[in-house]
């Protein structure tokens, strides 16, 4: 019996998403959950898995636009496996082996297939680990093989900079050099990308390439136009001394990351001055609704993550109810499943307010923009020390302290000035005394 491999629903607005990359190809025999391919919705990357064993024949293509609850391919129940093959499902990951690990290349990619990566010398360095979507691209793309490169992530992991950088070293493989009938893929390949990439190289002047936006950078462009063109933005900025947070943080961060096992970071402190000031100020946690104006009685924070597809913004769901150990750990959570490509529909959604910090990348002073149907968002920056005035208790000195500029880009329809500027001025208040933040008082 033949069962239909069906795009599925991912969201109410979704109608259409696009095949990122093929985890199997046509012909394999896969497994009960297995991993048959990755689909990109404007929102997020969303893996389809195998309802039943048996042999799969695959009738779109990476890169392919396919209508939600659309047939892309097919699953023979009644094919047995080939003698000796195995299903991922049911074995060890292997590092470099695309049919076990999350981004795989598409049906005709020509990236070396698993035994290909092995000859050409693989260690046993690459068959205890499984690589990160985003590096498995970059081994799909480049024929690198992992099994020669030196990971310098946690445990021995490779990063995608450790797999750039041996790709700019060492000769790709690709199956144009194999034996046999694996030429014939490759020519397909160039037909149906299993992604849009581009690299700079040392062209010629006047050299261009056109490469596809992804369907995730397209709605990030289309969001972003659409919060300035419907919203009246504007931006205040205040600083924050940041040495009471500092010291707490010194203090406590060993005790903290024994017990919970996630870093004391800045951002369970500011998550919970936010509250207190949305709370204060319920206008920067509403919306606004044609001409009406929607209030929540909740209160669930977006925070921005950069990933290799484009800025997401994850939302953490009652934020008010959670410790700051809590909120540490779910961000640690989003940023985990953010790197492996994890982050669901369902995460995205439900944001009352955001926060966003360039001040991880550097950037010391910018203005953040909305995220719709959002009414404010915080953005904190870079930590820096800076000369400033102090009552020191002798009178006004100048000292250096840690200080932070802290921006709040808002609709000017929801928000007055005097509001904005009293939201930050909260929020500047809550960080620079976190004892009377934590305490409620």
């Amino acid at each position: 019996m033949k069962i239909e491999v069906k795009v599925p629903a991912v969201g109410e607005s979704i109608t259409e998403a696009v095949i990122g990359s093929w985890n199997k190809k046509s012909g394999d025999y896969v497994k009960r959950n297995d991993v048959l391919l990755q689909l990109e919705t404007d929102k997020a990357s969303v893996e389809v898995v195998a309802e039943n064993d048996g042999l799969l024949t695959t009738t779109a293509n990476a890169g392919d636009t396919v209508k939600i609850g659309s047939t892309i391919g097919s699953i023979d129940t009644d094919a047995k496996p080939a003698a000796g093959a195995t299903s991922a499902a049911g074995s060890k990951p292997v590092q470099g082996d695309v049919n076990s690990v999350g981004a795989a290349p598409s049906p005709g990619s020509n990236a070396p297939t698993p035994s290909a990566l092995t000859a050409v010398g693989g260690s046993a360095q690459s068959t205890n680990q499984t690589l990160s979507p985003a590096v498995q691209r970059i081994v799909t793309e480049t024929g690198i093989n992992p099994g020669q490169v030196q990971g310098t992530g946690k445990d021995g992991r490779l990063t995608k900079g450790d797999v750039l950088n041996a790709a700019e070293s060492q000769p790709r493989t690709s199956t144009a050099t194999a034996p046999g009938p694996a030429a014939a893929p490759a020519a397909k390949a160039k037909e149906t990308p299993a992604a849009p990439t581009w690299k700079p190289t040392n062209s010629k002047q006047g050299d261009k390439n056109l490469v596809p936006m992804t369907t995730i950078r397209k709605r990030i462009a289309e969001r972003l136009v659409e919060a300035q063109s419907t919203a009246a933005l504007l931006t205040t900025f205040n600083e924050i001394d940041m040495t009471k947070l500092f010291e707490l943080r010194t203090k406590y961060k060993d005790k903290f990351k024994e017990k919970y096992g996630v870093n004391l970071g800045f951002m369970g402190i500011f998550a919970k001055a936010a509250v207190e000031a949305l709370k204060m100020y319920p206008n920067a946690n509403a919306y606004i609704v044609g001409t009406n104006i929607e209030y929540h009685n909740y209160y669930n924070l977006g925070i921005a993550v950069s990933t290799e597809k484009g800025l997401m913004v994850p939302v953490i769901k009652d934020i008010d109810q959670m410790s700051v150990a809590q909120i540490e750990m779910s961000i640690r959570d989003y940023a985990l499943k953010a790197r492996d490509g994890k982050i669901s529909i369902d995460d995205l959604q439900g944001g009352t307010f955001s926060i966003t910090n360039g001040g991880t990348f550097g950037s010391l002073l910018s203005t953040p923009i909305l995220n719709p149907p959002q009414s404010a968002i915080l953005g904190m920056h870079k930590v820096e020390d800076r000369p400033v005035v102090a009552d020191l208790g002798k009178g006004k000195e100048i000292v250096i302290k840690p200080m932070m500029y802290v921006a709040l880009t808002y609709d000017h329809r929801m928000i007055d000035g005097k509001e904005a500027v009293g939201f930050l001025v909260r929020i500047k208040e809550g960080v620079e005394d976190p004892e009377r933040l934590l305490l409620e008082i």
